[in-house]
């Protein structure tokens, strides 16, 4: 990207923790006077009222908001150019009037609502900064031939994909690589033994030491449930198979990623646990910039420890090599029964250990299927919800 090109740029879930990282990175930019991005388009699930005001501060040319009933009592401010879409169907909508071969979309969306606007981006043409997890757990044989019969490039926001993805730029081809391995910060259960972890309450699961993210990412990673998908979206982004992906625990979330190859070498991607440097490097890539995210201070850095994963307090990763390795709808099931039961435990209706009790028992009812069209996730996403809430209701809260 040269000082003069500008790219167009659509964030969809603009409001969550990822959109307004993001467009601090495109709000730096100006600020230096080195504007590279045109926000068009700006998207969110509810927060309608956010969502004008980001508008209006970034001139953005059109605005979604899925839910129908969402507020825009601010929208009386906005210049009367500015197309207002608003439904389930919201997001979809603005892409397909306002996006073009070429743009750049980030993917930020929460939940399966986030996969249709992904292959609705893809279908016209734009690369897709990807950052929505159901979208490859639920959804990868789907959305990645789409991505390659397109021609557009999938780059991961992630912080642990986007690490590896930084340092696989080094190898010519995947057969050199032996494996890649994830970090995990442990969340705030990483000492803590199953005992304590099965008393647990809703305060205690959302009090992550490292990151700041919403609820429904934070009880992911207290369960390392947010690691289990990332490793069935590495499976996708990398083409690897579940023996070639592994996960280890580094408290300090400053190495976010190893790549291990054939000779031995390993390279690690190193930086403090600040989203927008993952972020900025997605929508950059494959330039660097300056930018507005922390930057690691080596002499305040005395240790790097790492830990293996206890696979009997947190059963997550065992349940995502077995989705990799059983492949089809599994992981649409995966994602689907963990969804609901995360609201469960937010609900205070389960106990914090049923989380995984619930998936996996969700993941034994539902055999995977084939997955050809999207049609087939969907089913699957719904009959893992119907199973997974039935057993929900049999828990008892902790």
């Amino acid at each position: 990207m040269s000082a003069a090109t500008r790219r167009r740029l659509f964030l969809l879930g603009s409001t969550g923790s990822i959109g307004t990282s993001a467009l601090d990175v495109v709000r730096d930019f100006a600020r230096r006077g080195q504007a590279r991005f045109d926000v068009v388009g700006l998207a969110a699930a509810r927060n309608g009222d956010a969502l004008v005001t980001q508008a209006r501060e970034f001139g953005a040319q059109a605005i979604a908001v899925a839910d129908p009933d969402a507020s825009l009592a601010a929208r009386a401010d906005l210049p009367g150019r500015v197309r207002v879409y608003q439904g389930p169907s919201a997001a979809c909508e603005l892409l397909r009037a306002h996006a073009r071969r070429g743009d750049l979309v980030l993917a930020a969306m929460v939940g399966a609502a986030g996969i249709e606007p992904v292959l609705e981006a893809i279908g016209l043409g734009c690369d897709v900064a990807l950052a929505n997890k159901e979208a490859l757990v639920a959804a990868g044989a789907v959305v990645m031939p789409a991505a390659a019969r397109a021609g557009v490039r999938i780059i991961p926001v992630d912080s642990e994909h986007n690490a590896l993805f930084q340092c696989l730029k080094a190898s010519t081809s995947m057969d050199e690589v032996r494996r890649v391995v994830l970090t995990a910060s442990g969340g705030p259960f990483r000492t803590r033994t199953r005992e304590d972890m099965a008393r647990a309450t809703v305060d205690d699961a959302l009090a992550h030491p490292t990151w700041r993210m919403g609820p429904k990412v934070t009880i992911d990673s207290a369960s390392l449930m947010n690691k289990a998908l990332e490793l069935i979206e590495a499976h996708w982004l990398f083409a690897l198979g579940a023996d070639r992906i592994d996960a280890i625990v580094h408290p300090q979330s400053i190495v976010h990623g190893f790549v291990e190859y054939l000779d031995g070498s390993v390279l690690a991607q190193l930086s403090p646990p600040d989203m927008r440097t993952p972020i900025q490097q997605a929508l950059c890539d494959p330039e660097r910039f300056d930018g507005p995210s922390r930057k690691l201070d080596f002499s305040t850095l005395r240790s790097l420890d790492f830990e293996p994963v206890d696979h009997r307090r947190f059963p997550a990763i065992g349940l995502a090599l077995r989705v990799i390795r059983d492949g089809g709808t599994a992981g649409a099931v995966l994602n689907a029964a963990n969804e609901v039961a995360v609201q469960a435990f937010l609900d205070r209706r389960i106990g914090f250990l049923d989380i995984a009790v619930i998936v996996q028992r969700t993941l034994d009812a539902c055999a995977p299927q084939p997955v050809r069209t999207l049609a087939d996730v969907t089913a699957a996403d719904q009959a893992a919800r119907v199973h997974a809430e039935s057993v929900a209701r049999t828990a008892t809260p902790a």
